[in-house]
């Protein structure tokens, strides 16, 4: 009996010092961890610093591009010429009119049959159509396309154009006469023959350089891609001062035989030989097939273009320049490409065109020259950014790289204390090996979840302040508390902006100028911040997670009051996120009320950081140093931190209008945040008055 118990009181004291044992090395790990967390900071430091050299040759590049340029689409001016009395005396009126508004190129489609015959060059029959002419009985056997050339030039000049593109598809073509005019039958029905695409119209092109106007060539990838035509397609842009291409569809010129014939490299070659750059669209829906390749081989002498539609070229004259200012200011767009269509006005029973809308817009009404030139731009041919590298930024980006693991790892142990340590660990092995598989995704990883870091741990430092300090100093002064809240306040900013330098390090690079490439999880950054503030909010007051506060959570009756708050948080994180990015649409009294702000200040702030998230951050703050439950304030004010460094993930526009962007929301946000403080105050003082009338005697 004696033993069993001297076993069983060993076993408990065994028991018993393998539980203080576990409980040492737990809280032995847990002091590593705080520990741990002061050196993250000394790396995040050092990463900001680190970051700051890269950012400054990004601002070098940025400011290495500053002439724009207008095009026009001449295709379209021929269009409209067919409705006019004159058309050759319209086109030439036309061109003096936009040449003396500032449009100093023109946009050349390859030529098609159906060109030519609206710029008078040739006159196109089917096989009905020349049996009638020439009174011969139609043979049943052929249906070709029968080409009479109007003059001694055009036959001169268009009719070997038209022999080498045929000749070079494997038609037949031979020689046709018709009434004395020189000809051609082209074995091939005529509506095929029709979008077979050509070289440029030589003749057209002799008369816009006469005229002053730079020659920007549209190029398709319809036919074959052919070596030998190439090349001497691109030595006769040369010869012609061309400076860039503009591709016409979804696909770069060469894309479709790249992968038998490396068309691309060839043609790449080719444009890097004549110093040939090239055009990338803005907001295209789909990229165009190979471009991004052939921006690579060409070292990214690549301009990007903003095309106004035929519809909007119809729009207020201020309005399209407002929209063309703030795209060359904005986003870095060097480029404008001027569209128009004939438009039928059945009232007046005519035939408009909005060419004399586009000039007011360019010019007195409009004054898009005259302001750009305000904003540092000269009208002139676009330019490529010239890249500025120094020779350590590689080591500066490693330094950048460290920090902002370094700030992910702050972020995951501010949740779980103990996974410091190994989370900082598995990071610097995770980036290496995903870097060796992929070095541009775990770029883009770590940027994102460095955006996500920042604004998330200057938020939660921004909670346990408040409740460190409510709980410790007790009932403050208006005044006291209202200083404490404006100096928390910069903190917080400060903490989140941590991650701009490390964000713009890590992607500086000019294929996100170009938006060749992008930001990726802008929807994510837009969420992740204010839903791990509320977590915190809700869960770690006390700067570790509540076990008793998740179990209240768990066991709180759902109830009609819970499910209609999830049905109106749901509706507007829905709005919410489709006002994120680009892709949401704006009301008329919204644009009105940017147009009202970028003009006021030049560069316009977010709406939902100075108008919501600053000021509710800022009257949250004040008012959690006395109300416990106000800190729920600081969720909403975590939309104006993440959004601070969401402006920064905007990678074409330039740095400092977003710095611009995000001082101005701060600043007009703290105004309004004060005028919503002194509106609660009063509104306190009013509720106290009245709560004191109204009790029983």
């Amino acid at each position: 009996m004696k033993d069993g118990l001297a076993e069983l009181r060993a076993s408990t004291d065994k028991s018993r010092h393998l539980n203080e044992g576990e409980i040492f090395v737990v809280q032995q790990w847990k002091r590593w961890s705080l520990a741990a967390r002061k050196w993250l900071w000394i790396l995040v430091a050092l990463g900001v610093l680190s970051a700051l050299p890269v950012g400054y040759d990004r601002l070098q590049t940025e400011s290495t591009s500053k002439q724009v340029e207008l095009v026009f689409d001449y295709r379209d001016l021929l269009d409209i010429s067919v409705y006019r009395t004159y058309p050759e005396a319209y086109i030439t009126e036309q061109l003096d009119q936009l040449k003396d508004a500032g449009v100093t190129s023109m946009a050349l489609f390859e030529s098609t049959l159906e060109e030519f015959i609206k710029s008078g060059r040739i006159v196109v029959y089917d096989a009905q159509q020349a049996a009638d002419l020439t009174e011969e009985a139609v043979s049943r056997r052929n249906n070709f396309t029968y080409v009479v050339f109007s003059t001694a030039e055009s036959a001169e000049t268009i009719k070997p154009i038209i022999e080498a593109t045929f000749t070079r598809l494997d038609i037949p073509v031979r020689d046709w006469e018709y009434n004395g005019s020189d000809g051609l039958i082209l074995e091939i029905p005529r509506v095929e023959a029709g979008l077979k695409p050509m070289a440029p119209d030589p003749i057209t092109m002799d008369m816009l350089r006469e005229k002053g106007f730079s020659i920007v060539p549209r190029l398709s990838d319809t036919l074959p891609y052919n070596e030998e035509y190439m090349t001497s397609l691109m030595a006769y842009f040369a010869d012609y001062g061309v400076q860039r291409l503009l591709f016409d569809g979804d696909a770069a010129k060469g894309f479709k035989n790249h992968e038998e014939d490396k068309s691309l490299t060839h043609f790449a070659g080719l444009l890097n030989q004549y110093d040939i750059g090239l055009i990338a669209i803005e907001n295209i829906k789909v990229p165009q097939k190979g471009f991004e390749l052939l921006s690579y081989l060409t070292d990214y002498n690549v301009a990007r273009l903003y095309s106004l539609s035929e519809r909007d070229a119809a729009l207020d004259p201020k309005v399209i320049s407002d929209r063309f200012v703030l795209a060359s200011k904005d986003r870095n767009i060097r480029m404008f490409y001027l569209n128009a269509e004939p438009l039928r006005d059945g009232t007046q029973g005519t035939i408009t065109d909005p060419i004399n809308n586009l000039v007011e817009a360019l010019g007195e009404t409009g004054h898009t020259i005259s302001d750009m030139e305000q904003n540092g731009f000269t009208m002139g041919p676009a330019e490529a950014f010239e890249v500025s590298e120094s020779s350590l930024q590689r080591y500066f980006k490693l330094g950048a790289l460290i920090g902002a693991l370094a700030l992910i790892t702050l972020m995951i142990s501010y949740f779980i204390p103990l996974l410091t340590i190994p989370a900082f660990v598995i990071g610097l092995i995770g980036t290496a090996g995903l870097y060796v598989l992929n070095s541009e995704l775990m770029e883009q990883a770590v940027a994102l979840a460095v955006t996500i870091s920042g604004p998330t741990v200057a938020m939660i430092l921004a909670v346990r302040k408040v409740t460190e300090s409510s709980s410790r100093v007790g009932s403050m002064s208006t005044g006291r508390r209202l200083t404490h809240a404006l100096v928390l306040f910069i903190k917080t900013t400060v903490l989140t902006l941590a991650a701009v330098p490390l964000l713009v390090a890590l992607l500086n690079n000019v294929t996100y100028m170009l938006v060749l490439d992008q930001f990726r999880g802008v929807n994510l950054l837009a969420v992740a911040p204010m839903g791990l503030t509320a977590i915190y909010v809700l869960l770690y007051r006390g700067g570790q997670a509540s076990r008793a506060g998740i179990q209240t959570l768990l066991n709180t009756p759902i109830t009609l009051l819970w499910v209609a708050a999830a049905g109106i948080i749901g509706i507007v994180g829905m709005y919410y996120l489709s006002r994120t990015g680009n892709a949401g649409s704006v009301s008329s009294i919204e644009m009105a009320f940017r147009s009202f702000l970028e003009n006021t200040f030049g560069v316009r702030p977010r709406n939902k950081e100075f108008l919501l998230a600053h000021p509710v951050l800022l009257l949250g703050l004040f008012l959690s140093f006395k109300y416990r439950h106000a800190a729920y304030l600081l969720i909403i004010g975590a939309m104006g931190q993440l959004s601070i460094v969401g402006t920064f993930t905007h990678l074409h526009s330039p740095l400092y209008i977003s710095a611009v962007r995000g001082l101005l929301g701060l600043g007009l946000g703290l105004l309004i945040g004060l005028g919503l403080i002194l509106a609660w105050q009063i509104g306190e003082r009013i509720w106290k008055s009245w709560s004191h009338r109204l009790k029983p005697l």
